[in-house]
C-alpha cells in the first residue's frame, strides 16, 4: 500500500500552501497564513513579519503539480481498486452502460498517520484530525462516436478540457461556474523538467489540475482550498450576495467541496 498522500485529503489547502500567484500575495501578507519551510518546519506568517518575497514562502509550482498528479495516479491505479468497496450501481442517461458506485471510510486513526510535514510538498497538519468519507464512480464505455457512448476525444473534451464549465452540461444541479485563479503553465516549461515526461497539456486553477498522460489517458484532480479571504473569490467570500446576476446566484450558498478523480 502506498504512503497516504498529504495533498489528496479532504482537509482544505490554505492559501499559503499554494504555489505563488500575484493575487495571493496581498491576501497572505495582509491576512496572515501558515506555510511550510523547505525542510518541513512551520512558518507562521502575519502582517508584522518583514516583507519577504511571497515565492519564498510558497511551494514551487512544478513540483507541487507533479506531486498531486503522481498521488492521483497512485490513487486511481492502486488505492481505489484495492480499498474501495462496491455500494450500488445506477443508470446514467444517455449512456448505455451503468455506473458503479463505490465508497471508502477512512478512520481518523488512519488519517493521523499521514506525514503532513515530511513529504516533498509539506503542509501544516490539521488542528483536528477527522475521519474521511470517500465516494467514487466507475464506468466502462465503448470507444466509439455513437449514441449511448463516446470516443476518447469526446470524453477528453467533456471531462478534461474546461472541466468546470463542461460539468454543468451533465450535472443539472450546477447553476454556475466561477474561475477564481488560474496558473499559466506553458508545456515548454514543464518539458524542461525531465520528471514531467508522463504529463502534457497541464492546467491548474483553484484548484483543479488536469493533464494528459498518454494518447488514451488523461487525469483531472479537484482539491478543496480555503479561499474565503481573497477578493477574487465570488461565492466563498459573499461577493455573490450583491454582485450575482440572478436571484439564484445571489443566494447564500452552503459551503462544501467535491474531490473527484477521473
Amino acid at each position: 500500500m502506498a504512503t497516504p498522500s498529504n495533498l489528496l485529503r479532504l482537509v482544505p489547502l490554505q492559501l499559503a500552501e499554494l504555489p505563488s500567484h500575484p493575487a495571493l500575495k496581498l491576501s497572505v501578507h495582509q491576512k496572515g497564513g501558515r506555510g511550510m519551510s523547505p525542510a518541513g518546519g512551520t512558518q507562521l506568517q502575519n502582517a508584522s513579519e518583514p516583507d519577504t518575497p511571497e515565492a519564498d514562502r510558497c511551494p514551487p509550482m512544478l513540483p507541487f503539480i507533479k506531486a498531486i498528479l503522481d498521488a492521483a495516479v497512485v490513487f486511481i491505479d492502486d488505492t481505489l481498486p484495492t480499498t474501495f468497496e462496491p455500494h450500488s450501481n445506477k443508470s446514467s442517461t444517455p449512456a448505455k452502460t451503468r455506473v458503479e458506485l463505490l465508497q471508502r471510510n477512512i478512520s481518523a486513526k488512519e488519517v493521523s498517520k499521514v506525514d503532513w510535514q515530511g513529504s516533498k510538498i509539506p503542509r501544516h497538519p490539521p488542528d483536528n484530525v477527522a475521519s474521511e468519507a470517500w465516494f467514487a464512480r466507475r464506468s466502462r464505455h465503448a470507444n466509439q462516436q455513437a449514441k449511448g457512448t463516446a470516443n476518447f476525444s469526446e470524453f477528453d473534451y467533456g471531462l478534461r478540457i474546461d472541466h468546470c464549465q463542461h460539468e454543468g452540461d451533465y450535472t443539472p444541479e450546477v447553476y454556475d461556474t466561477f474561475k477564481v485563479l488560474e496558473w499559466k503553465i506553458p508545456d515548454a516549461l514543464a518539458k524542461v523538467e525531465s520528471d514531467f515526461a508522463d504529463y502534457q497539456n497541464i492546467t491548474m486553477s483553484i484548484l483543479v489540475i488536469t493533464a494528459t498522460t498518454g494518447d488514451q489517458d488523461f487525469i483531472v484532480v479537484q482539491l478543496p482550498v480555503e479561499i474565503g479571504t481573497i477578493q477574487e473569490a465570488f461565492y466563498s467570500n459573499g461577493r455573490n450576495l450583491t454582485e450575482g446576476s440572478s436571484a439564484l446566484k445571489r443566494k447564500r450558498p452552503i459551503m462544501g467541496f467535491a474531490s473527484r478523480l477521473y
